[in-house]
């Protein structure tokens, strides 16, 4: 009975694989076949006549209603192209505008730098002149400290009494103690009394 069994399990695994490959064979020979030996045959028939089949599928093709043609193609191109165009010339025309802003403001700085490097020579130029102008006044200052100084106190005292109050005050603030002393001496009590006044209130 095993056996029996056996014999026909394998007897029905060899009907089906050929039954698989018969189907295909059929197939193959009754259609593929036969449509390669027409194609065959109709490209020797074209080539004979001076046909080119390329050609010919080719316009078959674009005839088509879904596939483009090539003068579609090249318009669609031509017009892509065109809005590729306008926009990139968008671009420059804002870039232009940028760049021209930057341009201001960069002469707009490069003005003020000049400007604020004019003022700043100018005054320099006003410091330097007020220091020179200093050290000549201290300089005919400190000459009139020593003219004053080897002057004899008798001598001294009409002089600084003439002078302008402030300018008298300064020699005399700036006098040795034993000179001032001295030349106190010799004023009025009325001149010598205003002048220690004024020295005191400093």
């Amino acid at each position: 009975m095993a056996k029996k069994e056996n014999r026909l399990s394998m007897e029905l695994a060899e009907q089906q694989p050929k039954r698989k490959s018969g189907g295909f064979r059929k197939f193959f020979t009754w259609f593929v076949i036969p449509i390669m030996f027409v194609v065959a045959v109709l490209l020797v028939v074209a080539t004979l006549m001076n046909t080119n089949v390329f050609d010919l599928g080719k316009k078959a093709f674009e005839s088509l209603p879904f596939v483009p043609s090539e003068e579609q193609q090249a318009k669609d191109a031509v017009v892509n192209n065109d809005s590729k165009l306008v926009n990139l010339q968008a671009e420059i025309k804002e870039k232009e505008a940028e760049i021209s802003q930057l341009q201001k403001k960069l002469d707009t700085t490069a003005t003020e730098k000049e400007k604020l490097l004019t003022e700043k020579e100018q005054l320099q130029f006003e410091i330097e002149k007020l220091n020179r102008e200093q050290n000549d006044s201290k300089r005919d200052f400190n000459d009139i400290l020593i003219t004053f100084d080897k002057m004899s106190p008798k001598a001294a005292a009409p002089v600084l009494i003439k002078m302008s109050d402030a300018e008298a005050l300064r020699i005399l603030t700036n006098l040795k103690p034993d000179k001032l002393a001295a030349i106190l001496e010799k004023m009025s009590p009325e001149n010598a009394a205003k002048y220690t006044e004024m020295m005191a209130k400093q």
